[in-house]
């Protein structure tokens, strides 16, 4: 048996620094922060969460665990991952076409400008929609500007003003309204709230536990065949979002590592999954992100064949490697990110990725570079 103490020793010695119970001290918990008025305030719920916790599965067995891996905690952006699953579950069911425009499927819901009647699924699921509109009382234009971690494009603008948008497909910028907007389309594509289908079509099948929660905004309700539905976010950046277990996330992590099967039934189309770890070809970001929204396929040169992450605020984070047998304590550590700085302003934007911003000249008989290349986390002081 592998001796994970090193590794485990490391997670719980770098819990991020926001307080674990929002009320205790509010000005210092959440992403909304950074907003500008008046959208810096919470729109959902939220609730206290437990010390840091963790599961280490190889080959579907776990073989360790530290923490409270029963408790549900808000997962913030890992939430995204579970979109992506419901878009290939709705692909399955031949309800999603990745190229079909969502104008021509769900008109009405937000997609008929003329700017926004290009934008495909396609757009949506990998941050390159440009979408421009105002989703449950949040305009889009709150997040232009946004700079995340890893991102290595100039600041050019501040976070909230009216940046010129692109054309669909030809930007990427990482965009919680544009995520919650996606999920209000798929919403109306299934036309059943999206916590049912994600239970009865994920979690369930894969033994999860009754803990889950997917909340929506107190204000994101929407009618639909009659029947009044709660659209849920991609995220907890406004509050709400998914609280789920750290064994029900490596459930739902050996569940990819085996191609979208489990114990013999299909839960997502194998070659979905795959799509969901092919970079996106504009993103600048750096190549752990994955063409789905945030199913990031980790770089061979970090050692581990074939490893995934999927992370989001206060840490959660789940790494898989190949056949879930190959990550050593080294391996881990390797991959466990180091506790968030803000942004990566100062930082020098490696050549490759300067030839592909925007603006920037081709290289004579050539096509601008893509971005092969990554930019670990910045190291702790």
């Amino acid at each position: 048996m592998r001796n994970f103490n090193e590794a485990i020793a490391y997670a719980q010695a770098h819990e991020v620094p926001w307080p674990r119970d929002p009320a205790a001290d509010p000005a210092h918990w959440g992403v909304h922060q950074a907003d500008p008025p008046p959208f810096n305030r919470l729109r959902g719920p939220v609730h206290e969460r437990g010390g840091v916790a963790g599961v280490i599965d190889i080959r579907g067995e776990e073989v360790a665990a530290w923490g409270d891996p029963h408790r549900a905690d808000l997962t913030f952006s890992v939430a995204k991952t579970y979109l992506a699953l419901l878009a290939g579950i709705a692909h399955a069911r031949g309800l999603l076409r990745p190229d079909e425009r969502l104008s021509e499927r769900l008109p009405g819901i937000g997609f008929d400008s003329p700017h926004n009647r290009a934008i495909t699924w396609e757009h949506l699921l990998t941050q390159t929609s440009e979408w421009e509109g105002v989703c449950f009382g949040i305009p889009d234009q709150v997040d232009r500007y946004r700079q995340v971690a890893h991102d290595p494009k100039p600041v050019s603008g501040k976070k909230g003003d009216k940046r010129p948008l692109h054309e669909p497909g030809t930007y990427w910028e990482y965009n919680d309204v544009r995520i919650n907007q996606l999920s209000l389309a798929l919403l109306h594509l299934f036309r059943r709230p999206l916590p049912e289908i994600f239970m009865e079509s994920v979690l369930t099948p894969l033994g999860g536990s009754a803990n889950f929660r997917w909340e929506g905004y107190d204000d994101a309700w929407v009618e639909i065949d009659g029947r009044r539905m709660q659209s849920v976010p991609g995220g907890s950046h406004w509050g709400a979002g998914v609280s789920i277990s750290a064994r029900d996330q490596a459930r739902i992590a050996q569940m990819l590592l085996a191609g979208g099967s489990h114990a013999g039934h299909r839960i997502v189309p194998a070659d979905w999954v795959r799509r969901m770890q092919q970079p996106c070809a504009i993103e600048l970001v750096h190549d752990r992100r994955g063409r789905q929204l945030r199913v990031d396929r980790c770089r061979e040169r970090d050692g581990v064949r074939g490893a995934m992450a999927r992370s989001g605020a206060l840490g959660r984070v789940r790494h898989t490697g190949d056949e879930g047998a190959r990550l050593t304590t080294r391996d881990l550590l390797r991959l466990t990110p180091r506790p968030r700085r803000s942004g990566n302003r100062g930082r020098p934007i490696p050549r490759r990725a300067r030839a592909a911003l925007p603006g920037t000249q081709r290289r004579r008989g050539r096509q601008p570079l893509a971005p092969r290349w990554g930019i670990r986390p910045p190291r702790s002081s």
